[in-house]
């Protein structure tokens, strides 16, 4: 097993497509892209379970870790497996500046996904984007996610329409949607729509563009 300072000497790979790298900072403060897998215990202290992008798996102790990375892997929890997960992994995008890039989920929110149906094309959708940013920027937390499923009919329409609303959530992949909207068909007859399912996929309200009713829910 490779010790961790020459691990956070010489790791600095790229994440393969569907790896959910961190960056995890030592004591030293050199710091590397790894994925947590696992947190156990030895002599009462937390042992974080780490996997390199080329697939090496070695342990990190809480006390070899920076004061911030050993509280976040004493709060660490496993991510909550969910109904989305097979058509979300590798399928996901998210504004970084003003351009998509690849969006590798580090974590399952805790209770909902709010999927957010809509399309630059449509005049009320341009309009109610803004409203639905603006509560997003204010009341995001674990028990949520919103993910864009798009009706446009191009990427370069989708990213514009995410760099103008400047949108913080991931949206899905424009050659994922129409697979989704077969998989899963949440009964939209028309945009802009706002669905609120479980992580098992049942749907929980198809009236979320209620904004006021949303924040109780997902609260």
């Amino acid at each position: 097993m490779k010790k961790l300072a020459t691990i956070f000497c010489t790791m600095f790979c790229l994440s393969p497509l569907h790896a959910v790298l961190e960056v995890w900072t030592n004591k030293d403060g050199k710091k590397v892209q790894l994925e947590l897998t696992k947190v156990t215990k030895e002599n009462e202290e937390k042992i974080g379970i780490f996997k390199t992008a080329n697939g090496q798996q070695f342990k990190v102790k809480a006390s070899s870790l920076s004061e911030t990375d050993a509280k976040r892997l004493d709060q660490w929890r496993p991510k909550p497996n969910s109904a989305f997960d097979d058509i979300f992994d590798g399928n996901l995008v998210k504004l970084d500046g003003n351009k998509f890039v690849p969006y590798d989920r580090p974590t399952n929110p805790a209770k909902y996904f709010v999927f957010y149906y809509t399309a630059s094309w449509c005049g009320p959708c341009q309009a109610f984007t803004p409203s639905l940013v603006a509560f997003y920027n204010k009341y995001k937390n674990n028990n949520f996610e919103i993910v864009l499923i798009t009706s446009d009919q191009s990427e370069d329409a989708m990213e514009k329409y995410a760099i103008d609303k400047k949108m913080p959530w991931p949206q899905l992949n424009l050659r994922k949607a129409q697979e989704f909207k077969r998989k899963f068909p949440h009964g939209v007859a028309g945009i802009p729509s706002v669905i609120v399912c479980d992580l098992q996929g049942k749907v929980i309200t198809t009236n979320g563009r209620d904004l006021e009713a949303l924040q109780k829910l997902v609260k």
